[in-house]
């Protein structure tokens, strides 16, 4: 066999295949240039350390899925049985085929009678990812209890950082040390979850957001999952993860195989900008990744509730076109029985008493303003006040005992493991997006999978697939359509729900100062063009907070720019603001939507420093979340420019001045510096009140 080594710039992964066995990672990290063959034989005895007392008599490294029967006495990557029997497997390495970006690895076990082909790609943006599928070639049947891949990390990554929350308050930072154990997060919510980690983290000591050396994996599945990390005393330690199964809910049959999702990962050897940085570059590659300039949203939510008025909802669209808004999205309230949440998901037919012409009339208003048209839709749910469920009681994800799953938000999930309950939502959503001109759905998913069974066993692992044949089949007939993934707010966000949707919902909070953190840690796998990021009402319907609008325009922003709120109500005033916030979106959004994310490591933490930064141009924000223990702020340092040459700065106020604190200090004038006096020294910042933000162009100097 051989030794593989894939490179980019930026990182370099080798495998050590000799011997027959599974692949063990020699090394995933910094790029270690041009090796020979001879280079890299020497380089994979080289890491093999001693033999640890009263343990196996070979070190053993860590295996893409790491096996028992090889001396690995940490979490293994394949678990399952047969009746019993063939609970640890014994792969042997029949094929691998490489080239310059991708290993695919053929491998069987004849005692336990598997076939297990795993395949590692190296993205020219430098991300890695791993999925393993196995086969059961035997004619009893086997039970996949879990299949996860596994990379190993240095000895220095002695820190750990993951993410957690909850509704509304989404993606908040968790950090630890990385000691001797495991440290698993599991996600056992039927869907990506409110405190599910976008991304596990292992670091040098201190890493921060433009230092440090940072490793880090995401599971790209939309239902049960989980990451981990693990140190062990005999001194290795991975980063891994994959699906969590519930106990039978995957069983092969003769013939059958099991595919795990694709786990994502990548190394930064500049912190965690770095990683971000991979991360964007490879979504930005996609050949479905957004090419049109995003278009400035309304979404009518937090404007009328449940209360649709043809009328009123005429004098929302005609006041969005006025300042610029391209799309108009009717929220929840449009179909049958929906008064209110209590009743109405899976009658997907237009509500005749509310709309007796149909959506025509609403659809027909806003295209002849300029606007697109969107529907918010929560397919895979279905209340128990509906036609639908007294119809197909059956129809609904549950235990299997006669009873069914607390209710949440008086709903419960729609089965779409039966067939006829999937074909009936397809027919659905189709008859909707044939007969209106529908340019984007707003895909909600308001609720856990709790005790979510199908026919006696868990019905998760199969409703995910549903979910993701149903909107790849909706997406081929009617290619033009663009779908949000909202869930609560932002609880499906994960790279396999973006391989078939445009952006997600960051967060049901439109609180500028919780959006401010929410979006920040988004952003560590997602690049802003696919984060929906929305002005609302001066007083915030999830908080009760009272923000001032450039604190909520700067924070919307620096995302999928929109509005959700009633903006027919604003005085003229108030309008001319938004006018001119929106037109200067309009200037900026090819800047925010192309540009590398930089994120100071700025050293009070009562303040945010990030921006979007091109060579030519960039776009600064200085963000005051709370009071600051100091009196004066610290410098604001601009990361990312180029060192050498020449940028002037210029503050921007597109909706009006921020609030500042006290004496107000000189006024700040344009000024040109270098680059790297920008990133080594920075500017001094007005003395803003809390929960305000300063926006600062820069623009490179030419001649």
């Amino acid at each position: 066999m051989t030794i593989v080594h894939l490179a980019t710039d930026t990182v370099s992964v080798v495998l050590d295949a000799r011997g027959g066995r599974l692949p063990t990672v020699v090394h995933w990290g910094a790029p270690l240039g041009p090796l020979s063959d001879e280079d890299l034989a020497t380089l994979a005895d080289t890491v093999v350390g001693p033999a640890a007392n009263s343990a196996v008599d070979e070190p053993v490294g860590v295996a893409l899925v790491p096996e028992a029967t090889a001396g690995h006495p940490g979490r293994p990557g394949l678990r399952g049985h047969r009746a019993g029997q063939a609970w640890v497997s014994t792969f042997r390495v029949a094929d691998l085929r490489v080239d310059a970006s991708s290993v695919t690895v053929v491998a069987e076990d004849p005692y336990a009678l598997l076939h297990l082909e795993i395949t590692v790609e190296l993205t020219p943006s430098g991300v890695l990812r791993l999925r393993s599928g196995v086969a059961n070639d035997s004619d009893e049947p086997y039970t996949v209890d879990g299949l996860e891949a596994a990379l190993p990390v240095p000895a220095h990554a002695v820190e750990l950082l993951d993410l957690t929350g909850h509704w509304a308050r989404e993606r908040h930072p968790n950090r630890h040390r990385f000691g001797l154990g495991t440290w698993a997060r599991e996600s056992r919510r039927g869907r990506t979850g409110h405190d599910a980690t976008l991304a596990l983290l292992a670091g040098t000591e201190g890493f921060g957001f433009r230092h440090g050396e940072v490793w880090g994996l995401h599971v790209a599945w939309s239902g049960n999952h989980l990451t981990y990390a693990e140190r062990l005393p005999e001194g290795g330690a991975a980063l891994g993860g994959g699906e969590l199964l519930a106990s039978g809910e995957v069983i092969l049959a003769p013939g059958e195989e099991y595919v795990s999702p694709w786990l994502y990962a990548a190394y930064s050897g500049r912190g965690i900008d770095g990683f971000s940085a991979a991360f964007h570059a490879h979504l930005r590659s996609r050949p479905g990744h957004p090419g049109r300039p995003r278009p400035v949203v309304l979404n009518t939510w937090e404007a009328v509730y449940f209360d649709h008025d043809l009328d009123r909802l005429r004098r929302l669209a005609d006041v969005a076109a006025r300042v610029g808004v391209e799309r108009f999205v009717l929220d929840d309230g449009w179909f049958r029985h929906r008064r209110g949440d209590h009743a109405g998901l899976g009658d997907w037919y237009v509500d005749e008493t509310v709309w007796p012409d149909g959506l025509g009339p609403i659809v027909e208003h806003v295209r002849s303003l300029g606007l697109a048209f969107g529907l918010w839709v929560e397919p895979e749910m279905i209340n128990e006040d509906s036609d639908l469920y007294r119809a197909h009681p059956d129809w609904v994800l549950a235990p299997g005992d006669g009873s069914l799953p607390p209710r949440a938000r008086h709903q419960q999930v729609l089965d779409l493991n039966v067939p006829q309950a999937y074909a009936y939502v397809l027919e659905r959503l189709d008859e909707l997006l044939s007969a209106n001109d529908i340019a984007f759905l707003k895909w909600d998913h308001n609720r856990d999978l709790v005790a979510a069974g199908h026919a006696g066993r868990s019905g998760v692992h199969g409703q995910t697939l549903a979910v993701y044949r149903l909107i790849d089949e909706l997406r081929r007939r009617h290619p033009g359509v663009e779908i949000e993934s909202c869930s609560s707010g932002g609880a499906r966000v994960d790279l396999e729900i973006l391989e078939r949707t445009d952006r997600v919902w960051a967060s049901d909070s439109n609180d500028a100062l919780e959006r401010q953190t929410i979006q920040r840690w988004t952003a560590l796998l997602l690049p802003p063009e696919l984060v929906g990021a929305h002005v609302g009402p001066a007083t915030v319907h999830s908080s009760w907070r009272t923000q001032h609008l450039s604190f909520r325009y700067a924070t919307a922003l620096f995302g999928h720019f929109g509005l959700e709120w009633d903006i027919s109500a604003l005085s003229d005033h108030e309008l001319d603001a938004l006018s001119a916030g929106i037109a200067y979106y309009h200037q900026v959004r090819d800047l925010l939507h192309t540009g590398e994310l930089v994120r100071a490591d700025h050293p009070d933490p009562s303040a945010y420093v990030h921006g979007m930064v091109t060579r030519e141009r960039a776009l600064f924000a200085y963000v005051q979340l709370t009071t600051s223990e100091r009196s004066v702020p610290a410098a604001m340092r601009l990361p990312g420019l180029d060192p050498d040459a020449r940028y002037q700065l210029t503050p921007v106020a597109p909706v009006g001045q921020p609030l500042t604190m006290g004496r107000a200090g000189p006024e700040w004038e344009p000024r040109v510096l270098t680059g790297r006096a920008l990133a080594e020294v920075g500017v001094r910042p007005p003395l803003l009140a809390p929960e305000q933000a300063w926006l600062v162009e820069v623009n490179i100097m030419t001649g």
